[in-house]
């Protein structure tokens, strides 16, 4: 890597608009490769750092969990693969996502039914207390 084409993990983080500790955590759990170091030690990144940082983001934004990114990165530093596998790693984050909106609606379906059976009134009246309280009226599967 050239001098010129370096740049510190602040100005990565700018360029990037990730956290210096995110950086640090990537690189510390290999998403991110190691940078060369200056003579003084002080980590270097090039655009090729910013690239993957930026596809790292992107992939999170998306929802994927890191080991998906992981596999994802692997696929991708290997371009003469057939896309196959990165078909099927979207498509099941995606079939995933829909699982999720699905009990995300019913949590709101439920939510909503609690709030429709409020008459105002009293604390002491309360039905949507009285519902959060009821054990038996807890959605399956939620231990939390």
């Amino acid at each position: 890597m050239t001098v010129e084409a370096s740049f510190t993990i602040g100005r990565l983080a700018k360029a990037s608009g990730c956290k210096v500790q995110t950086i640090r955590y990537y690189e510390g759990i290999g998403l991110m490769p190691q940078p060369a170091r200056s003579p003084g030690n002080q980590r270097l990144y090039g655009p090729a750092h910013v690239n993957r940082l930026s596809f790292i983001r992107h992939c999170r934004e998306l929802g994927f969990p890191l080991g998906e990114i992981r596999e994802l990165l692997s696929l991708a530093d290997d371009p003469d693969r057939p896309c196959e596998a990165v078909d099927g790693i979207a498509r099941t984050h995606i079939e995933g996502m829909e699982k999720r909106i699905s009990a995300l609606s019913a949590l709101k379906d439920e939510l909503e039914r609690i709030v429709r059976q409020c008459a105002g009134g009293k604390i002491s009246q309360c039905r949507i207390l009285e519902a959060l309280s009821d054990q038996s009226l807890r959605l399956s599967g939620d231990s939390s």
